[in-house]
């Protein structure tokens, strides 16, 4: 089975080569559909289609005789001659009714001839979802039942995601452990292909529950310690709720910018089409959405992504410039054999040009979104706060936002950061912005304040917490921070160093044993490195040709999400070059408003 790496060499060019998870993952997927021989149409869960689209393109599906594809919806599906209906779906109770009802009216239609039913659930068969089949009468009408487990999926060359954007939620308000489990997978499905990581360290309440998950999952597998030596070195859990502040700040990097203004998902961003030059003189027309891929597939937003977003307009300056003087070189060439060198090079010189261009337009539109009044004043009184001051009490900022009800999410964001930064409010205080909110908001938002509450966003005073102590201690807030030339993590909220990535950076030199006291502060029990296997010296042949072999490799897995902003200045760390490099591995990417809107009572 060929199951070549069309469009993602870009995956196998980090210390640890993540390109061979993806490989793992196409390869499962095409036994699968193996299973189904003739011509199919996959039903999509809408929210897998794109995820999908990372793993295998539509034209490897189709040598699949892969013929149609289907959103899931409650209804009639369109009409198809083809011989097998595949659900690809997640296992929620509800999607099991749509389900029914397709294979229903599937079955009492004109048709044509008789086909065979087949779910995939992603990533793990619920017994729960099959009872419900039975009950809808119609679990005897499916030939297969395949569990496909879609663990972790490579977003680029030093990111895995799980995709999974409810761990958060499950685990602080449901208080549902099944996020733990499908992590603890994750954690061995790398271990399967990169060795068994040596040391594991943690930080949170989720951090210990997962390590000892993962250790009796390895023990059932059996004895591997005689395989060969890990690529990984150190992996650390980091449960989110240790660190709530971080996502809560606005990102500032260009990456983190382009999420909180528009939205990345898997790897994908769409932006107004007026700023994006036309193509032709219908497109003047359009309204669609352009959609723009942001990976390292893309060498000018790979240099621009980690960039603060001040760095970014002098970069794209001298891009344009080296392209132009590319383009002149045409005019210097006299020779046929310089001609044809510049001939050979245009190609690549036009795929620059694009690129400037897209990322030009994407620049502007954040610059415009940067330049709103709103924008600079909950900045300043973000690093305020980040500063200690006047987190005390009712601040003048969001008092004015709740009178002149500004979007929900938005003002929750400042009340939670204030609430953290002064290590709880003072009842008084939380009363007053209670009350004000529901006046503002309405009644329902008692159950927000609720949910905030349950996972400590929002607080009375009174706890172990003390952020002032950790910021003085960790060094989370930098003065005169240069932020085209940086110098320290800070620069990716152009002040303040996220804790998760302080705490990783501390880990690495000079080790936790220097901050134990402040360890005790940050929310959660602290695993101070538990042996797994003896360090062994690293396999030559498992790294990547631009990697040093002397680098200790971290594996950095987030419980609860990470930010943009917290990747890129874990690739701050790694481009130091000082020995250690760093991998992400995440529950899903987030930022404070992917953080709270799952936790806002809606209409």
């Amino acid at each position: 089975m060929a199951v070549g790496n069309h469009n993602a060499v870009h995956l196998n060019t980090g210390c640890v080569n993540l390109g061979l998870v993806r490989e793992d993952s196409r390869r499962e997927l095409l036994h699968l559909l193996d299973k189904c021989a003739g011509s199919k149409a996959l039903v999509w869960d809408p929210e897998l289609t794109e995820q999908f689209g990372l793993i295998a393109e539509y034209s490897l599906l189709k040598e699949y005789e892969v013929d149609r594809m289907f959103p899931l919806r409650p209804s009639r599906l369109p009409k198809s001659t083809v011989q097998h209906i595949i659900f690809v779906t997640r296992p929620i109770l509800s999607f099991m009714d749509h389900i029914a009802v397709n294979i229903k009216k599937e079955e009492e239609g004109d048709g044509f001839g008789r086909k065979e039913y087949h779910i995939f659930f992603v990533p793990w068969k619920s017994f729960l979802c099959i009872q419900k089949l039975e009950e809808l009468g119609v679990y005897g009408e499916l030939t297969n039942v395949e569990e496909y487990r879609l663990d972790v999926i490579a977003l680029d060359h030093d990111v895995l995601s799980m995709e999974n954007h409810s761990a958060f939620y499950d685990l602080n308000i449901d208080e549902d452990g099944t996020a733990l489990h499908l992590v603890a997978k994750s954690i061995i499905t790398i271990q399967k292909q990169f060795g068994v990581i040596p040391v594991v360290y943690g930080k949170g309440a989720c951090s210990k529950q997962v390590c000892s998950m993962m250790q009796k999952m390895w023990d059932e597998l059996g004895d591997h310690s005689e395989e060969e030596h890990s690529q990984i070195d150190r992996l650390l859990i980091f449960d989110r709720s240790a660190d709530l502040v971080t996502p809560l700040v606005t990102q500032l990097t260009y990456e983190g910018l382009i999420d909180e203004a528009y939205g990345i998902n898997n790897t994908a961003a769409s932006f107004p089409p007026d700023n994006f030059s036309k193509t032709s003189k219908s497109d003047d027309l359009t309204t669609e959405k352009k959609k723009v891929v942001l990976s390292s597939k893309d060498e000018l937003f790979s240099q621009l992504r980690d960039c603060n977003f001040n760095a970014v307009g002098p970069n794209l300056k001298k891009q344009a410039k080296i392209i132009s003087e590319k383009y002149e070189e045409r005019h210097s060439a006299k020779t046929v054999g310089e001609m044809k060198t510049f001939v050979s090079h245009l190609p690549q010189m036009q795929l620059a040009k694009a690129s400037l261009a897209v990322q030009t337009s994407i620049a502007e539109l954040i610059k415009e979104f940067t330049d709103a009044d709103a924008f600079m004043e909950t900045l300043s009184t973000e690093q305020e706060f980040l500063n200690g001051v006047n987190t005390d009490k009712v601040h003048p900022y969001i008092e004015e936002c709740l009178f002149q009800k500004k979007p929900v999410v938005q003002v929750l964001r400042l009340l939670c950061l204030q609430c953290l930064t002064n290590n709880g409010l003072k009842p008084k205080v939380l009363e007053y912005y209670k009350r004000e909110f529901i006046q503002s908001y309405g009644y329902k938002h008692l159950i927000t304040f609720h949910k905030l509450e349950k996972c400590g966003l929002l607080r009375p005073s009174g706890n172990s917490w003390n952020y002032n102590t950790i910021r003085k201690s960790l060094r989370l807030w930098v003065e005169d921070i240069n932020e085209k030339d940086p110098q320290d993590i800070a620069y990716v909220h152009s002040g303040y160093a996220p804790l998760s990535v302080r705490l990783v950076q501390i880990l690495s030199h000079p080790g936790w044993r220097s901050i134990e006291e402040v360890l005790r502060i940050i929310p959660g029990p602290t695993i101070p490195g538990i042996q797994q296997v003896k360090p062994q010296k690293k396999w030559q042949g498992s790294l990547s040709s631009d990697s040093s072999s002397s680098s200790i490799v971290t594996l950095v897995f987030f419980v609860g999400g990470v930010t943009y902003a917290e990747i890129s200045a874990l690739r701050y760390l790694s481009s130091l070059k000082d020995g250690h490099e760093y991998v992400v591995a995440t529950t899903s990417i987030i930022n404070g408003n992917k953080l709270l809107k799952p936790l806002i009572e809606a209409d």
